[in-house]
């Protein structure tokens, strides 16, 4: 009898969760693991994410939002600030977050504006939870791996009870780091991410195989295909590349089913490169760009001059290629073979089909 009560009760009993509440801070709920199958449909929720352990015993805290159709559907996982001085990102998640409405949305959005916590604090591309001069690059440290280095930890954390458990496609939001500026501008590797980034409307598409460790390339190699979305400058909130990336993500959703509304299609002047050139200064010196963000070249079109500390001119730096400039400097100073732009462009080498 005894048996058959204890039997019933546990029947009874709601299946352990597999998002792990760990407490929580000014009402917001601490969590060590995302698991958004436990969430309620139609509900938009926050939660700090306790992705590791700072030099003096405090958790690194990570902000998340999940917002969860009223419908089921796929899960989209947007992450912005992996490097901490590239911020754009961050205000496309809170603008999202704050306009969807779950009751009309079908699958899973999880937003992360700010995967970078020490970096962000320190205004700083790395991951610097201390006063390290060779601090680690988080977006080369995909997928980590629990109880290893303070990085490894770190991004395993990410990874493996955040981001890939969640996500059936992503998008990761950057900008240009400080110095210098880029166009709206989309990484892909497959034919399945190019169309994703075609979608989101972006300046430039650069098919790109990738760098081991970015959260879209670790993500597209393990079948959750996933695009980087670059949105100009460092260090500041730039709202006409704010709206234009709230946008085409909406289309992206659109495209998904997870919103309704018709889905626009590409944008003409979308510009599709698959290898990049830099154009480098050979002299030291004050650098004066001749040609705007985004302007198309021709090979050996002058593209920038270089003066010394009495304006007279050292070199005038040409373009290597035919293209487009996709990447500027925007601090004038340069040292003997800095980069002052880089241009994009189509090689027909077979090879290159989806990134040289």
């Amino acid at each position: 009898m005894r048996a058959l009560m204890l039997a019933a009760l546990i029947a009874a009993s709601p299946a352990l969760a597999a998002t792990e509440s760990a407490g929580s801070l000014d009402g917001v709920t601490i969590i060590d693991r995302l698991d958004v199958a436990d969430l309620a449909a139609g509900s938009s929720q926050r939660f700090w994410f306790r992705a590791g352990t700072s030099p003096v015993g405090q958790p690194w805290l990570v902000p998340v939002v999940v917002v969860k159709g009223a419908a089921p559907g796929p899960r989209l996982v947007l992450t912005a600030g992996i490097h901490g001085d590239e911020l754009n990102g961050i205000a496309v998640l809170h603008r999202l977050a704050a306009g969807i409405d779950p009751a009309r949305m079908s699958g899973t959005l999880t937003l992360v504006p700010g995967l970078n916590p020490p970096g962000l604090l320190q205004s700083t591309r790395q991951w610097t939870p201390d006063w390290s001069r060779s601090a680690p690059n988080l977006n080369r440290e995909m997928p980590g791996r629990e109880g290893g280095s303070a990085i490894a930890e770190f991004a395993g954390r990410l990874w493996s009870r955040l981001i890939r458990p969640n996500a059936d496609s992503a998008v990761d939001l950057h900008t240009q780091s400080r110095g210098t500026a880029y166009m709206m501008y989309a990484f892909a590797s497959t034919p399945r991410t190019r169309r994703m980034a075609e979608l989101v409307a972006p300046d430039i598409i650069k098919m790109d195989k990738g760098d081991k460790g970015t959260v879209e390339n670790t993500l597209t190699d393990d079948g959750v295909p996933a695009i980087t979305l670059e949105l100009g400058r460092p260090e500041m909130f730039d709202e006409v590349m704010i709206g234009r990336a709230e946008a085409g993500l909406t289309n992206l959703m659109r495209e998904l089913k997870m919103l309704p509304g018709k889905v626009n299609p590409a944008p003409a002047s979308l510009f599709v490169a698959n290898d990049i050139i830099p154009a480098r200064a050979s002299k030291a010196g004050w650098a004066r760009l001749l040609l705007p963000l985004g302007s198309t070249v021709k090979k050996d079109q002058p593209i920038a001059e270089v003066r010394d500390a009495f304006g007279a001119v050292l070199e005038t730096v040409t373009a290597p290629v035919a293209g487009r400039i996709n990447m500027i400097t925007t601090d004038p100073r340069v040292s003997q073979g800095d980069t002052i732009v880089r241009i994009v462009w189509w090689s027909p080498d077979p090879a290159c089909q989806n990134g040289c």
